[in-house]
């Protein structure tokens, strides 16, 4: 580690790249400590999954949860802020990782202008915001590229194992890690400079294994949930025709969101370091099996647009090497962007800011304003258990309302569970009494209607109102879709 360490920081680039990186994660920081958003149903969701170690979870492998976990426990502290809090951290890690790199390809300035293209990207910005499992992969995914890169020069085998753990990592903070590995073998493909030898791909595959494994097991155990369920997201277990649905339309929505997740200078200069791959074959090779993936799965259906995130780790590098020799370009690119990540912790500070009747914000903000309006009604009826059949509602019960006394459940599901929490906490077959329902859906038994719109504005469903029913009346209610 001492040895990495030298190497990291000798070379005259790290303090400017350093300097730049500390000063927008500072930023970050300070205007994160006055986001007024609510955490959005998925961060709600890691917070809970952080509560309860696991070697998996229903939708997303463990390490978000983990991280969360620690930084709540260390901090004493479940805020928002502290949920949030290492998404800017990491991400700044990131930026450095990968200017480490782009030292080692190109030398002192395509690394300085690395750190500061990475951190000024705008899936960066909106990454330091909420926090999400692409943010907790991208360290892993970055350090595995520069580790792996610095193996095939010097041909150490600690370096082989510390390629295997970081891929380990990056596939149990998401399984978009396998990227990793994928575009290691499209480099070996490529050239043969970039191959490793067959000893070190033992030693690669060695610790990955083991990291991965108990996520495995824990798979097999609950019916291989997460495969599923990450499956079911992208299509690839529907029932029909492969060919059915086939949409170009589909195919350009999803490049033009690319443009707005690393800006349109960014983005073309990566596509025009695609094309010229001869003069920076390594970095291609990483960058091109996410994009190309979901570049055809978004010809079958929507694609979302973080799913090609692992193209831009080292889409970064290749960027920076293509805009060297144009540098106003190079300067209107993390301009841009720079005032766009600005932009954007800013508005979440106003968060009621926008140009018509609904904030530009709506989807984050009014969530915990329901969820402690559903607390103060359970209190004022006397009861202790409130059911939702909505999983976005719910998640926000469980983290507003975790000091509140009250149980939490959703209803039974007919057949498998289709969220954490019809597999987690399905209502008890032996619960009696009344509870509090909170549903878009009046319920078919007799019900007392207690708050017939909760205004809950924040939440993609039909008013949702709140009754006191019989807990038998509330067990089959059917799912309510939600947000996604």
């Amino acid at each position: 580690m001492k040895r990495f360490a030298l190497r990291l920081t000798g070379t005259g680039w790290f303090a400017p790249a350093l300097s730049i990186v500390a000063l927008v994660t500072a930023l970050r920081l300070t205007l994160l400590a006055y986001n007024r958003t609510d955490l959005f149903s998925d961060e709600a969701q890691y917070w809970l999954w952080g509560q309860h170690f696991a070697f998996g979870y229903f939708s997303k492998p463990p390490l978000i949860a983990y991280v969360i976990g620690a930084v709540t426990s260390l901090a004493q502290s479940n805020t928002p802020f502290w949920v949030r809090m290492p998404a800017p951290v990491l991400h700044g890690a990131t930026a450095l990782l990968l200017a480490a790199l782009a030292q080692r390809l190109a030398g002192r300035s395509a690394a300085i202008w690395t750190a500061a293209l990475y951190s000024t990207l705008p899936m960066v910005a909106v990454g330091s915001l909420l926090i999400s499992t692409d943010t907790i992969m991208a360290p892993f995914f970055a350090a595995g590229i520069l580790v792996y890169h610095r193996l095939l020069t010097e041909h150490r085998r600690t370096d082989a194992l510390l390629t295997g753990a970081l891929i380990g990592c990056a596939c149990l903070a998401k399984y978009a890690g396998i990227y990793l590995p994928a575009g290691l073998l499209v480099a070996a493909l490529l050239r043969g400079h970039l191959r490793p030898r067959r000893s070190e791909v033992a030693l690669i595959a060695l610790p990955a294994v083991a990291l991965v494994l108990p996520n495995l097991l824990w798979n097999f155990a609950h019916g291989w949930v997460t495969f599923t369920h990450t499956a079911h997201n992208i299509g690839w277990i529907e029932h029909r025709d492969p060919f059915d649905g086939i949409s170009l339309a589909t195919m350009l929505a999803f490049l033009a969101s690319q443009l707005a997740m690393v800006g349109p200078v960014v983005f073309g200069a990566i596509l025009v370091g695609v094309w010229r791959f001869r003069r920076a074959p390594f970095l291609v090779a990483l960058s091109l099996p996410a994009l190309t993936l979901v570049t055809l799965q978004s010809v079958l259906q929507d694609s979302n647009a973080n799913w090609a995130a692992a193209s831009y780790f080292a889409g970064s590098v290749l960027a920076v090497g293509v805009l060297s020799n144009h540098r106003i370009w190079r300067g209107v690119g993390v301009a841009s962007n720079a005032a766009l990540s600005l932009a954007l912790p800013l508005l979440t500070v106003y968060p009621t800011f926008g140009f018509g009747q609904k904030p530009l914000l709506n989807r984050y903000i009014g969530r915990a304003e329901v969820s402690q309006k559903i607390v103060q009604l359970a209190h004022q009826h006397g009861l202790g258990t409130v059911v939702a059949n909505n999983r976005d509602v719910l998640a926000d019960l469980f983290y507003t309302g975790q000091s509140s006394g009250l149980g939490f459940y959703t209803p039974r599901p007919t057949g498998a569970a289709a969220n954490y929490y019809e597999q987690t906490y399905p209502m008890p077959l032996t619960m009696a009494g009344p509870i509090l329902l909170i549903s878009d859906t009046p319920p078919a038994c007799a019900a007392q209607l207690v708050q017939r719109d909760l205004g809950a504005a924040a939440y993609c469903t039909r008013p949702m109102a709140a009754y006191v029913v019989p807990a038998q009346c509330a067990r089959d209610l059917p799912a309510s879709a939600g947000c996604k």
